[in-house]
């Protein structure tokens, strides 16, 4: 199990951040702080975790890019999911919601193939289908710009897995105790500065202003 490393101040606390960009300057500096480690490379998980990771990148003085991963949503709510998809097509389902809410076959097969094309689009859309950076034997920290299932985050952790870095790290602002707890069996170190264990979460939560970016935003970030 990785540690597990968060700021106490923070614990159960609302609204602490700004906006992402906010939370992603608060982040880089409890990382610098805190990271021995030297050559690492930083990826951010769109939308969201773009402008929080533009932050760490700059901070750290780290190569950004992204790792385009994607919750495979509800038939009937797109706000919701009930697992994700990386784009090696691997796919991390949350068998008890599927189970709960009588999902057929062919309806996760549906939504699997959608999350499927969106990949796909993204990829060609933030990063121009360019060939995935070799991370072998480095250190690599994913950002997103919160934690609460930590289904589309394991999806990420299983593509970097395969191609054998030295170390993941997960970084984020805010973060369920509890998701956050379970995505440590499968990196070396989490680093979050929001910690809430209060039900419900909402990543939402932590920011004072909060909105989904769009693909223009995330593209405009990226270039300066």
């Amino acid at each position: 199990m990785g540690n597990f490393i968060f700021d106490k101040n923070l614990y159960n606390k609302f609204f602490v951040f700004n906006e992402r960009k906010d939370a992603g300057k608060k982040l880089a500096q409890f990382l610098k702080d805190k990271l021995e480690e030297k050559g690492i490379l930083v990826f951010a998980v769109p939308s969201g975790g773009v402008p929080v990771a533009k932050e760490i990148s700059k901070e750290l003085k780290a190569p950004l890019d992204l790792l385009i991963v994607r919750k495979i949503q509800l038939p009937w709510n797109t706000e919701a999911g009930f697992g994700a998809m990386n784009l090696d097509k691997d796919v991390v389902l949350n068998e008890e919601l599927i189970k709960s809410l009588n999902l057929s076959q062919e309806d996760i097969e549906k939504q699997k193939e959608k999350t499927w094309k969106t990949l796909i689009e993204r990829n060609k859309i933030f990063r121009n289908n360019k060939p995935f950076p070799d991370i072998k034997g480095k250190t690599v920290v994913i950002v997103d710009d919160g934690l609460a299932s930590g289904y589309t985050l394991r999806a990420a952790i299983k593509f970097l897995k395969k191609r054998e870095p030295k170390k993941i790290i997960v970084a984020v602002p805010t973060c369920s105790k509890h998701s956050a707890e379970e995505i440590s069996q499968f990196v070396d170190e989490i680093y979050c500065l929001n910690v809430r264990d209060i039900y419900p979460f909402a990543v939402a939560d932590a920011y004072k202003e909060w909105h989904d970016l769009s693909a223009d935003e995330v593209i405009e970030i990226l270039n300066n």
